[in-house]
């Protein structure tokens, strides 16, 4: 319910304030798929938390849970420092550190023709 809940304020949030302003709520949906549902692991938890100490405005596993892939909102000019506080983060846990790549939004679904 609270995920349902969630989806429908992201969505409010970008329709008003934009983008950079939904990073509370991936933040909180993390938490939730950690603590509620218990599908994220260790190595997610650990890209989530270090990227917001480092300065990411949220995080969010995402996939089926039990491992896979962590979305991380950053501003452009803190892209950088979170990538590298990640990797340090890994290799001080004795991890390799996971692959990271920047991807920028786009217009979403909509009709060409």
């Amino acid at each position: 319910v609270t995920e349902n809940e969630r989806v429908l304020d992201t969505v409010a949030v970008l329709g008003g304030e934009g983008l950079y302003a939904i990073g509370d709520l991936l933040s909180d949906s993390h938490r939730s798929l950690a603590t509620d549902y218990e599908v994220s692991v260790g190595a997610l938890d650990l890209v989530v938390t270090t990227a917001q100490a480092a300065g990411a405005l949220g995080a969010r596993m995402t996939g089926a849970g039990f491992g896979g892939c962590v979305i991380v909102l950053v501003s452009e000019d803190a892209i950088g420092s979170v990538k590298e506080s990640i990797g340090a983060a890994f290799t001080e846990q004795g991890l390799d550190p996971p692959s990271c790549f920047e991807a920028w939004p786009g217009p979403g679904a909509h009709r060409v023709a």
